[in-house]
């Protein structure tokens, strides 16, 4: 191997058991450091030969690791996808042949050890050319022409009908593999021939699906047809009040961002009223600017009916505490997550006056039974005899302590924690 490979493959390659989640990781951040080593060949303009071919061999390695890992954390997946772009950015520059970089394509779409990573031929069209690209689909097309239609989910004749057969289903779900990626590959082709019927009829398919309708868009902003893009994610945030919808309404506005500045505002406004949230108002504070004031008694009027979404807003985008303090009275706010953010400030303004929400906070705690229940109570405690030392409320507070112990006097974890926290007994 080169002196390339020996650093970087050893950080790729392990025979550990990855199957605890906490091994994993170690070894997940380990190939990121590998990634990183191939990185800095490019940077430091070593051969890219070298590197593609280093590459291709440490994305080998990757996917007989991450088919025996637990990457529930998605160090693992993350590190693959770096290697996969710094395979496709390499590869111009490397020159393989065509056919044999089309038949590693092939592979590893088609029957690598795992399944769940896409390469976009885009990406490697400059590397293949015209004749590299035209073998690609015709590979392609070889493939989709020997799937037939797609069979319905397989049903065990002797179970209920939601029970499936395990042997078909495990080939139904090859089979739809295979389309998925042949439908994938089509899309993002349709995108390197510029061909807008194209893209619109394998990204918005039926039309029945929001998200969908973004892809569209994006696809088209891909190839620089901006207008058509805005239409599209329109179309997507007007389809329904769902997330997807939501999600093409902020896409919709980042466009308009970059390529219609003043229509900006009036469409982060229509995104707001439709989807009032701590995260759209913020959005819409930004935009609007010095304009914010014209705004500012609409929104939060806007946001009331959702306490914790008002006091998230005022307390994070318009770092206004005492507001968002108020706001929480005003509005009962009974989310103690957002209180428990709202005391940690506000504490600082005043400290005495944090008191009564940190009792409901412990009290709403102990609702529940379990150690970490119990240490957060604890260390809500300790706060509050830090807070009222010195005060009138120091004696209240010992007093809250000792009537907790006496009432879950039958939890001799929780009494253990309160010692631990140096609480009165």
């Amino acid at each position: 191997m080169s002196d390339l490979a020996d650093v970087a493959l050893p950080l790729i390659r392990t025979r550990t058991d990855l199957h605890r989640w906490s091994a994993s990781n170690v070894h997940g951040r380990q190939m990121h450091e590998a990634v990183d080593v191939l990185d800095d060949a490019v940077a430091a303009g070593d051969d890219l030969q070298e590197v593609f071919a280093v590459t291709q061999k440490a994305l080998a390695g990757a996917m007989k690791v991450i088919a025996r890992a637990d990457d529930s954390s998605g160090l693992i997946g993350d590190a693959v996808r770096r290697l996969l772009r710094l395979h496709a950015d390499t590869a111009a520059a490397a020159k393989p042949p065509a056919a044999r970089l089309v038949a590693w394509m092939m592979k590893f779409q088609f029957e690598g050890e795992v399944d769940y990573f896409e390469l976009d031929p885009l990406a490697y069209a400059p590397a293949l050319g015209d004749k590299g690209v035209a073998l690609y689909r015709s590979a392609l097309a070889e493939i989709a022409a020997g799937l037939g239609p797609e069979p319905p989910i397989p049903q065990s004749p002797d179970s209920p009908p939601w029970h499936t057969d395990h042997a078909g289903w495990r080939g139904w779900a090859e089979g739809r593999h295979v389309r998925s990626t042949l439908e994938w590959n089509a899309r993002r082709l349709a995108v390197l021939d510029r061909d807008v019927d194209a893209i619109i009829a394998t990204h918005a398919r039926d039309r029945k699906v929001a998200a969908w309708l973004t892809e569209t868009a994006v696809a088209l902003t891909e190839i620089g047809h901006i207008d058509l893009a805005l239409d599209w994610a329109k179309a997507g945030a007007d389809f329904d009040s769902g997330h997807q919808a939501q999600q093409a309404g902020e896409y919709w506005c980042r466009l308009l961002a970059e390529h219609r500045p003043t229509e900006e505002l009036a469409a982060r406004r229509e995104v707001f009223t439709r989807w009032p949230s701590a995260d759209t108002a913020a959005r819409l504070y930004t935009c609007a600017g010095d304009g914010w004031p014209g705004y500012r008694d609409e929104i939060l009027e806007r946001l009331s009916s959702s306490p914790r979404q008002a006091v998230l807003f005022a307390l994070q985008t318009l770092r206004d505490t005492e507001s968002a303090w108020r706001l929480a009275h005003s509005l009962q706010l009974r989310d103690a997550d957002t209180w428990s953010r709202l005391v940690t400030v506000y504490e600082e303004i005043d400290p005495l006056a944090v008191l009564p929400a940190l009792t409901d906070l412990v009290v709403g705690e102990l609702t529940e039974a379990g150690a970490q229940h119990y240490q957060i109570a604890a260390r809500r405690l300790k706060k509050m005899r830090t807070l009222a030392a010195g005060t009138d409320q120091q004696a209240e507070v010992d007093r809250f302590v000792l009537e907790l112990r006496e009432t879950h006097r039958r939890r001799p974890r929780l009494q253990r924690e309160f010692d631990r926290a140096g609480l009165p007994a």
